[in-house]
């Protein structure tokens, strides 16, 4: 059972075949199992979960049940949630319980869904490796001694590791895709503003984009068509009439073009990785898909852009965590300023504290001009890199992450080491674009290589198609790890 799709769930479930009751307790029996070498999860409420699916129940029996009713979600600890401890991996939030549901919650709630749990995720989304969580490392599925990737680690490996039917995750620059990539799982990050920010506990404003994490891409298609909506709650939330993304999952490809960036098969691109994306062009090809050579001549600079505008922007953001009304409170000092001085220190990690240091410094006098306002210039070519690309392709292809899944503690000391993992995600966060990951076959190391899929303002619906069609002609996101017990 746990091993089909949400659509097969939600037919066992409508059938009456299985209850939500049992579908949630059998996922909470294998976190218990499984969940202490993982770390996937940080917060369960088995009896809340199994008070949403004794209600599901009811609406299935009495016929009112949605695609996703009964069905269990893990949602990402970034995602506020009533009654439930909120920390977005944080001892600055560690013991802090949400009093509202956040858009993501309410819509998944509204659906009829199991929330199963709060997973596991690099402190306040600041990372490529679920390295950097008050809570521990995240193990990767496939192999123990790797990362799982970041931010969306927890979620990535519940979904590969069958401890939830899906996930949800949040993307600044690349934390769906890349840890979707190295845990051999489908995630997609939607066009900026399709999916409310509201309750999500925020990074970097302009960049964090909520989206979902599953098996498949028919799976994305149907958290996606809950997620997203309209929220006058959110200011940058787009006014959009409602959408069906498995509109257009049966669409032949035939004509299909996909641009290739010369950029992203360059130096840098570990050959094991190379050689499954070339083979997944290959299946593309005889889709019927034709294939375009393209640039994207500022992606280059993506990295150091990001890593301009992503701490600015968080060091506003988490300058509301003063100790005062809420958060962790240094238990000691001697006046005002030193509470607020010892409570971040103390209540921040490193990878934290280090962005919030370089973010103030960007922003301030003397300095604005020379990186922030340089920043985002750059920022706009780089979208025109992509608005010039789409008008000779439909769909761009490449790598989701230039290697399969490092060894635990090996970039842990090489902040720059570790903020190249995101080469090939960043981008498209800078641009608003969508994109999403899908696996691909495995390394040498037989750890997951993702393939990533990036489309023009809107265009889920169709790189949706792209990816499930590629996935009915191959079997990777069908494989599972050993030793899950499956």
């Amino acid at each position: 059972m746990i091993n089909s799709s949400l659509h097969q769930l939600g037919s066992a479930l409508r059938a009456g075949k299985i209850s939500s009751v049992e579908l949630t307790q059998l996922y909470l029996d294998r976190i218990a199992e499984l969940n202490p070498a993982l770390n996937a999860y940080v917060t369960i409420k088995a009896e809340t979960s199994l008070d949403q699916a004794r209600r599901a129940d009811t609406l299935l029996a009495g016929g009112k049940a949605q695609p996703l009713t009964g069905i269990p979600v893990a949602q990402k600890d970034i995602f506020c949630a009533k009654g439930w401890r909120t920390t977005c991996g944080s001892k600055m939030l560690e013991n802090f319980i949400a009093p509202y549901d956040a858009h993501v919650i309410t819509q998944f709630n509204n659906a009829g869904a199991v929330n199963l749990g709060k997973t596991n995720m690099d402190e306040f989304a600041m990372g490529s490796s679920n390295e950097t969580s008050h809570f521990g490392t995240v193990k990767n599925p496939w192999d123990r001694n790797a990362v799982p990737g970041g931010s969306s680690g927890g979620a990535a490996c519940a979904v590969a590791a069958r401890l939830c039917a899906a996930a949800t995750g949040t993307d600044t620059g690349g934390s769906i895709r890349q840890p979707a990539a190295l845990c051999g799982i489908s995630g997609i990050k939607p066009t900026y503003g399709t999916v409310s920010r509201y309750g999500m506990i925020a990074f970097a404003s302009s960049l964090d984009q909520a989206g979902p994490m599953a098996r498949s891409a028919e799976d994305l298609a149907l958290l996606l068509n809950v997620m997203t909506g309209f929220d006058e709650r959110d200011s940058t939330s787009l006014k959009r009439d409602k959408e069906d993304y498995a509109r257009e999952l049966n669409k032949p490809l035939a004509g299909l073009r996909i641009g290739l960036p010369r950029e992203f098969f360059a130096e840098g691109l570990a050959q094991d990785v190379a050689g499954c994306v070339n083979a997944a062009i290959g299946e593309y090809k005889k889709l019927g898909a034709t294939i375009v050579d393209i640039s994207l001549p500022n992606s280059r600079l993506a990295v150091p852009v990001y890593y301009v505008l992503a701490p600015a922007e968080a060091s506003s953001n988490l300058s509301r965590y003063d100790g005062v009304r809420y958060g962790y409170r240094a238990p000691e000092y001697g006046d005002l300023t030193e509470m607020y001085e010892r409570s971040r220190a103390q209540g921040f990690g490193e990878e934290v504290k280090r962005r919030i240091m370089i973010g103030t410094y960007v922003l301030s006098h003397g300095y604005y001009d020379a990186y922030y306002l340089q920043a985002q210039k750059i920022r706009r070519l780089i979208a025109q890199d992509f608005d010039d690309a789409f008008r000779l392709c439909d769909v761009i292809m490449g790598p989701t992450s230039p290697s399969t899944a490092f060894n635990l503690g090996e970039k842990g000391d090489d902040p720059v080491q570790m903020y190249l993992s995101d080469i090939y995600t960043i981008a498209v966060n800078l641009a608003g674009l969508p994109g999403m990951s899908v696996p691909a076959g495995f390394g040498s190391n037989g750890r997951p290589v993702g393939l990533q899929i990036i489309g023009n303002y809107f265009a889920e619906a169709q790189m949706l198609n792209v990816a499930h069609q590629y996935q009915l002609a191959t079997d990777h996101h069908d494989h599972t790890p050993q030793n899950i017990g499956l």
